[in-house]
């Protein structure tokens, strides 16, 4: 989450709320304007809502490549036995399984 810097200067900070043994109840933003003793500090790091956006595209965007690397991963790990196909006792570290000759 990004702190937000809105047209009239208010800045929307990134707030998680939890409860006293620390379960997350919620996470939000709060809005903290010119003046507030926190907000030179959160204004260093705060976007316009442009910039949000477009990062936010950007990510979206360049996140395809990512996302298929992620699947293909996936895959392979939901396919992989570890098993030996001569000795399928046998765990072989760093093996793939093969489902072709029935070791899936």
């Amino acid at each position: 989450m990004y702190v937000v810097r809105l047209a009239d200067g208010t800045l929307r900070v990134p707030h998680t709320l939890a409860s006293e043994d620390g379960r997350l109840i919620g996470n939000a933003y709060v809005e903290v304007s010119p003046g507030d003793p926190d907000y030179e500090r959160w204004l260093a790091e705060s976007l316009t809502e442009e910039e949000w956006a477009d990062r936010r595209r950007r990510w979206l965007k360049e996140n395809d490549e990512l996302e298929r690397e992620f699947l293909a991963f996936k895959a392979e790990q939901e396919t992989w036995t570890g098993r030996d196909p001569e000795e399928p006792d046998r765990i072989v570290p760093g093996a793939r399984g093969d489902s072709a000759n029935g070791t899936r």
